[in-house]
């Protein structure tokens, strides 16, 4: 039986960082979301007003028998930038920020490794906030596999794409057979 498991956490815009973990090898299911914040069913329009408290974030379906927890959140920590407070590129606010929802002891145990291991890469001190898991809340229909659905619009291209080239270059090892070639 396979060893199946959830991670949760967010680092910007959650197109980017599910259009990175989709292709990972081991990774069953991206779900784009919110969390970590203090309001019941937020919705887009609310979380992008940065007063729920919630950050745009995704869930991870995965199996850990062919990736590990450590892995995914290595490469999580190296596909956007920990270091800054409340924004990724051009989007500011809290919704934006760095965020890790461990679930159990564990995976916040790992978090704090990884943090240490690769907290030389940066220039500037890691900043991406580590909380418990809290409730999920499931992203409009439109923001599921975003960059799958529409690789050509300019968002993707400008932003996502050099992600991905940086995935492949960085990572190809982990990648899902389809995707790696």
């Amino acid at each position: 039986m396979r060893n199946k498991l959830i991670a949760t956490f967010g680092g910007g815009c959650f197109w980017c960082i599910e259009a990175i973990v989709q292709r990972l090898n081991g990774v069953e299911k991206v779900v784009s979301g919110y969390a970590g914040g203090h309001t019941t069913d937020p919705s887009y329009r609310s979380t992008s007003s940065g007063t729920t408290g919630h950050a745009e974030v995704i869930q991870v379906t995965y199996y850990a028998d062919v990736i590990s927890y450590d892995d995914l959140i290595t490469i999580f920590m190296t596909s956007h930038d920990p270091t800054t407070l409340n924004s990724q590129g051009a989007d500011h606010g809290s919704q934006y920020r760095s965020i890790i929802l461990y679930h159990d002891i564990d995976q916040k145990k790992i978090v704090e490794r990884v943090f240490q291991e690769v907290k030389d890469l940066y220039d500037a001190p890691i900043v991406t906030e580590l909380s418990e898991a809290t409730e999920f809340y499931i992203a409009e229909v439109y923001h599921q596999d975003y960059y799958n659905s529409n690789p050509n619009k300019g968002y993707c291209r400008v932003v996502i794409d050099p992600k991905i080239a940086k995935l492949r270059n960085k990572y190809s090892h982990q990648l899902k057979l389809e995707v790696a070639e």
